[in-house]
């Protein structure tokens, strides 16, 4: 698994995409696209404005505390372990999954699904939308195209690989 040191999180603070104050703000140039979600609370306001994902990943929390948006509108759901503060080898295979499948796609993730925009802008197509809730700030909106993609790259190079083994 990847693992992102303590020292090296202030370089994931910077929105990764463009910040809105509201996801109603963007929700009028969405139409057409590929659309994915990274968050329980961008998820539930999309689905609420009529904008169903064609992926989405959540994990039951919003600034780690519990929530109860559970989006019932998904035809297909998926399951990956994924701690806080990491990148699993079960939840990058599950988005390169999930971008290869009819939409609408579940991921719920056990852990933490924060960083896994990361992984899903490698893996997306070109075009694609990905949207994730910055917390107290709004909801940032990343374009995929070559520089997201250098970017997320540039953003992985800051993990370490922990051996998924050994703490089991």
């Amino acid at each position: 698994m990847l693992v992102l040191p303590e020292d090296k999180r202030h370089y994931f603070k910077s929105p990764f995409g463009r910040l809105h104050p509201r996801v109603t703000d963007v929700i009028s140039g969405l139409d057409g696209r590929i659309i994915y979600s990274v968050g329980d609370v961008v998820t539930y306001y999309l689905i609420q404005n009529g904008v169903i994902p064609d992926i989405a990943v959540i994990d039951g929390h919003t600034m780690r505390v519990p929530c109860k948006f559970s989006p019932a509108v998904f035809s297909q759901r998926m399951h990956a372990r994924n701690p806080p503060g990491t990148l699993t080898r079960e939840m990058v295979r599950a988005l390169h999954d999930a971008v290869s499948k009819e939409p609408p796609v579940l991921i719920i993730v056990e852990g933490e699904e924060d960083l896994a925009v990361i992984p899903l802008v490698i893996c997306s197509p070109e075009g694609a939308v990905i949207l994730y809730g910055q917390p107290g700030e709004g909801v940032v909106v990343c374009e995929v195209d070559w520089k997201a993609r250098k970017k997320a790259r540039e953003l992985l190079s800051h993990f370490v690989f922990r051996d998924e083994n050994i703490d089991k």
